[in-house]
């Protein structure tokens, strides 16, 4: 059976993508993995077939709106619509038409959620089954506040409900008039919002994220279905470098911080902050500049620099993680079983900050725009020396190992589009 996968997004929009594809091929399904071509060598280092499209995030976020967004948009989602049909303007539209001609003759597609709207168009013109998998939630539940919603104290199951239909509303508003472009040219008839939400709801889709860190709301329908995290282990083959390995054998184990592609429009000033706050507490770390391009012309001895490297190597060597609260960055950090502290700035990163707090897994969430060297160090010094946090932090990081997020989502995507080869008669 031939299986599209369809996913545009960052790193840890597309690495449990990548993850679910290379276990869905040694299942026995012939799958091709359609997503932006800088993820490329990602999916060509774990054996997957890749077809390109357009979408490429971090040049997205580079942008003067992406800068922009990232300092201020999600303060009200209203104004992330404009922001983001801005960003997408040029792009989107290419990306559809680009990864529907990466499915059209596959048997069945999945799709990252967030982009449903263009994975049914797909699914529908092809006349296959379709299957979602996010690594964030999507449908409203009495549970716990809509990611997105600027509000993340849960106010109560009502207000829960509300603010989920309210984003399900935004995030259709981000693509109406894309989506309505691409099922133009593809001949299908016109989708409202209100036939989106409900396709939404019905649609079979794979949680991709802990049960540990989210169980199952008893409001969500049979057909969703949290797994766990799906991990793409990528260290297998990574060695640190000299100054790497002698920083982290050379004293007590440092705290990592970094904010991926969220450095903001003065990357410099974060970086700054950030340092000065390491200077206060009198912590080792180890500083990631990512794709934000986070820097500082003097780094002190008690930090080491690096561009990146894997998450599942380096985070169970370090005493916390700080960062922005970004799903897969989130989710490796409570794989490790280390304390998290999150500084958000957009999207759904303040919604896994609520989530972190909630379970006492580190301290209060710093807000990018509350940011102060002052506010850092000491939400790191408590996630270093509050043994409570450890503790939990250590049961939580336990659970999610025994999980297997990426094997059980390969058996639900088994029960909705049938085994890999016809069976025997």
């Amino acid at each position: 059976m031939k299986v599209a996968v369809f996913a545009a997004g960052s790193q840890g929009d597309i690495q449990p993508c990548v993850a679910l594809s290379m276990a869905l091929g040694l299942a026995g399904y012939r799958v091709t993995l359609a997503a932006p071509a800088n993820f490329d060598r990602l999916a060509q280092d774990h054996g997957v077939p890749f077809r390109p499209v357009g979408g490429d995030v971090q040049q997205l976020m580079a942008s003067d709106t992406g800068r922009g967004f990232m300092e201020s948009g999600s303060a009200n989602p209203l104004q992330s619509i404009r922001a983001i049909r801005t960003m997408l303007a040029p792009v989107a539209l290419r990306m559809a038409e680009e990864a529907f001609e990466a499915c059209r003759d596959a048997e069945a597609l999945i799709c990252l959620g967030v982009f449903a709207a263009f994975g049914l168009a797909m699914a529908e013109r092809l006349d296959i089954p379709l299957v979602l998998i996010e690594p964030t939630p999507l449908l409203p539940t009495r549970a716990f506040p809509a990611p997105s919603w600027p509000v993340q104290r849960d106010l109560g199951g009502a207000h829960n409900v509300v603010s989920g239909r309210a984003m399900l509303g935004v995030v259709w508003q981000w693509y109406r008039p894309f989506v309505r472009d691409f099922r133009r040219r593809l001949g299908l008839p016109a989708l409202g919002g209100a036939g989106y939400h409900r396709t939404l709801r019905a649609l079979a889709r794979i949680g991709a994220y802990s049960p540990a860190v989210i169980a199952k709301p008893a409001d969500w329908p049979a057909n969703v279905h949290v797994t766990g995290y799906c991990f793409l282990d990528t260290a297998a083959s990574w060695r640190p470098s000299a100054t790497l390995r002698t920083f982290l054998d050379g004293g007590e184990p440092p705290v990592y911080i970094g904010f991926g592609s969220m450095a903001g429009s003065d990357p410099r000033q974060l970086a700054d902050v950030v340092l000065e706050a390491l200077a206060r507490c009198g912590q080792r770390a180890v500083l990631a500049t990512g794709w934000g391009g986070l820097q500082s012309a003097e780094v002190p001895a008690n930090v080491c620099v690096l561009d990146a490297a894997p998450h599942e190597w380096l985070f169970p060597r370090m005493a916390a993680v700080v960062h922005h609260g970004g799903a897969g960055t989130t989710a490796a950090g409570l794989r490790a079983g280390r304390p998290t502290v999150i500084v958000p700035f957009i999207l759904d990163q303040p919604f896994w900050a609520a989530r972190v707090r909630a379970l006492g897994l580190g301290p209060e969430p710093i807000p990018r725009k509350g940011l102060t060297a002052a506010r850092l160090a000491q939400a790191i010094e408590m996630a270093v020396v509050d043994p409570a946090i450890q503790r939990r932090a250590l049961a939580c990081g336990a659970a999610i190992r025994d999980e297997d997020g990426v094997g059980r989502a390969v058996a639900v995507v088994r029960s909705y589009v049938g085994d890999p080869q016809p069976n025997p008669a």
